[in-house]
């Protein structure tokens, strides 16, 4: 019993960062898609645009609801930022190579994206910005 805790709630955890994901995602693609299909700005620097909208919503659901993080923002967020800027780079660089370099669609270049991102983003708050 004892050792099914651990993975219970790693689980719970996953989960809620995944529905917070998908929070942060409606920000992050709606301003990617409003910008590139109204605005008519190239997808890498909309969807840079749109990863910020996203990380503030994603900042402000997963300490809370995810990790339950009693850390003080003073300190959790230059970790979440720090953690966000890494997530930053690696959208930029698989969208420019993905849209640019190999000259595919944006929207599925995103969704390939969104996933590494997701990833790293939960192991490394896990671990370090709201532990």
């Amino acid at each position: 019993m004892t050792a099914s805790r651990p993975l219970h709630r790693l689980t719970r955890q996953f989960t809620a960062f995944f529905g917070v994901g998908l929070a942060a995602a409606v920000a992050h693609y709606g301003l990617l898609i409003a910008l590139v299909e109204g605005g008519g700005m190239h997808p890498v620097p909309a969807t840079l645009a749109g990863y910020v909208a996203g990380g503030l919503v994603s900042y402000m659901l997963n300490r809370k609801h995810t990790y339950e993080s009693d850390r003080p923002h003073r300190e959790a967020t230059w970790r979440f930022a720090l953690v966000a800027f890494v997530g930053f780079l690696v959208t930029w660089f698989l969208m420019h190579a993905f849209t640019v370099w190999l000259g595919g669609p944006y929207l599925p270049a995103q969704i390939i994206t969104t996933g590494v991102v997701m990833l790293w983003s939960f192991m490394a708050h896990k671990t370090w910005t709201f532990a």
